[in-house]
């Protein structure tokens, strides 16, 4: 290496574009990883199967129940720990149906030991080899630690709905932090994997872009956020309409049933009212998010970007607009509970959207930042 290369890798790290292939391809893998982790774990919830699993057993609880007796147990200690919900939704429960709700609890559960497996083992690997630069390893650092908060905090929110005779679910709160975590992991390992294979940004100059594209990002993030709250509370079953105004007396008198005060807030299940704000803000923050992102599209039309950055646009475009038709079929189809399919679709394009959004920010990144 000569002395030019070396001023410069001091100078910016980032401009070294050494990492090699398979450390890239792990990185990927890993992403992959956590969007199927937040995809199974939305699954989990609009089955109601985040109770079925009464216990945090990380060595034990890698196999499920083997015999009869075994799973007997098992729902025993689920009629027991969430009774609430039991007596609630599913007082006639058959064992097999039992077994459903089971293995979606248990596969989340799986799909993180295995998330666990896949990035310990290679990176034992790639560190003796010597293949990870300083400035990745901190960013895995956080990774790591971002993955055992989500997990601690995964166990906070299954342990909010057991034992308690006033809940039939999980917290929707603690949903709410589960979720933002899992977000915020698989947001900053996407980041870090664009380090990886494109080391600079195209399109840093544009500073009126870069400050449009964060603050997309940011209501993004809100906007999961609410929509976390809204699966969490099954706000949607409040006004299943597509505007307010079609039965718009319906959401007035929802959003206007009873007090929003603190003991509201915390007791949700009860108030009608807390569950339509909610919806609303939810709906609120996509118009907000449509227009932002619109007019984030007009204004870089008028900017001689790079190709890549006209096409991220582009693909931000695209998305957003297929996310907002996904929202309007799960709303309008919450009849009774909320649809699975559309739900889970609606999720899963929320991190697809998000992605964009951080390729089209990756591009307005200055060359020598992080």
């Amino acid at each position: 290496m000569n002395t030019e290369q070396r001023i410069l890798d001091r100078l910016n790290p980032d401009l070294n574009p050494t990492v090699k292939r398979p450390v890239r391809i792990w990185l990927f893998i890993g992403v992959v990883m956590i969007f199927f982790q937040v995809v199974i774990g939305g699954v989990t919830r609009l089955t109601d199967s985040g109770l079925s699993i009464t216990e945090w057993a990380v060595i034990q609880g890698t196999l499920p129940p083997m015999n009869e007796a075994e799973w007997q147990t098992a729902f025993d200690l689920y009629k027991q720990a969430a009774n609430k919900q039991f007596e609630s939704l599913h007082a006639d429960m058959a064992m097999q149906e039992f077994k459903f709700i089971f293995f979606w609890e248990y596969s989340h559960r799986l799909w993180a030991r295995m998330m666990g497996f896949v990035f310990l083992l290679p990176f034992i690997y790639f560190l003796i080899k010597k293949w990870l630069p300083r400035w990745l390893l901190r960013r895995l650092g956080v990774v790591i630690f971002l993955a055992i908060l989500a997990a601690v905090f995964g166990w906070i929110m299954v342990a909010s709905g057991l034992n308690k005779d006033n809940r039939t679910w999980v917290s929707a709160y603690k949903l709410v932090v589960h979720l933002g975590i899992a977000t915020a992991l698989f947001g900053y390992l996407f980041w870090t994997w664009l380090r990886t294979v494109q080391p600079q940004g195209m399109d840093g100059q544009f500073h009126q872009l870069k400050r449009l594209g964060w603050a997309i990002a940011g209501v993004l993030f809100v906007q999961i956020a609410f929509g976390g709250l809204m699966a969490g509370m099954r706000a949607g079953l409040v006004h299943p309409y597509f505007s307010v105004f079609v039965e718009g007396k319906r959401f007035l008198a929802a959003l206007t049933a009873g007090q929003t005060g603190m003991e509201q807030i915390i007791d949700y299940e009860v108030s009608s009212s807390i569950k339509a704000i909610v919806q609303l803000l939810h709906r609120g923050a996509a118009w907000v998010l449509s227009g932002l992102v619109f007019f984030f599209f007009l204004k870089a039309k008028k900017t001689p970007v790079s190709d890549r950055l006209a096409f991220a646009g582009r693909l931000m475009l695209g998305l957003l607009i297929t996310q907002v038709l996904l929202g309007i079929l799960t709303v309008t189809n919450s009849v009774g509970r909320i649809p699975l399919f559309f739900g889970v679709v609606h999720q899963a394009g929320a991190l697809i959207l998000l992605s964009s959004i951080l390729f089209v920010n990756y591009q307005l990144r200055p060359n020598a930042s992080a």
